[in-house]
């Protein structure tokens, strides 16, 4: 049997809700448990990528958000695979799993699949509304 790659920068799935946003500070309880497989891209009200800075917990319309521990790539890098912690409280990697990224040029593409309980996959969009004092406490764990 032979498997053939399928190529994120042509082949994904927007990402696009306004609620899984990390600047949206409703709670509501929305997971990726679900997801299937696959590669992603982030767009429109939910941003342009997965934010790479800890995201304070119930943003990005669940309990335990999800941000890429670890820098985007170069395109020259090409796919490589990088961790997504899940915040708690002051715990900013409660939980993690390993994805893939790419940089497609414009944008990048994630190759994920369904999280943990609880847990959901954010864009960058609303960076701004953070807290203080969380941004104090996100900087304590870099």
């Amino acid at each position: 049997m032979v498997l053939l790659e399928v190529d994120g920068c042509t082949n994904y799935t927007v990402l696009s809700e306004a609620d899984r946003a990390q600047g949206n500070a409703e709670l509501q309880y929305r997971y990726d448990s679900g997801l299937l497989p696959g590669w992603y891209r982030f767009q429109g009200a939910a941003g342009d990528q997965m934010p790479d800075k800890c995201v304070l917990k119930y943003r990005c319309g669940t309990r335990r958000p999800g941000w890429l521990n670890g820098v985007h790539p170069t395109v020259a890098e090409g796919v490589v695979t990088r961790k997504v912690c899940y915040s708690v409280f002051h715990d900013c990697c409660f939980r993690n799993n390993s994805i893939k990224v790419k940089n497609c040029s414009s944008f990048y593409v994630y190759e994920l699949q369904g999280t943990c309980s609880y847990c959901r996959y954010c864009g960058n969009a609303g960076a701004g509304k953070l807290h203080r004092s969380f941004v104090s406490i996100a900087n304590l764990n870099d």
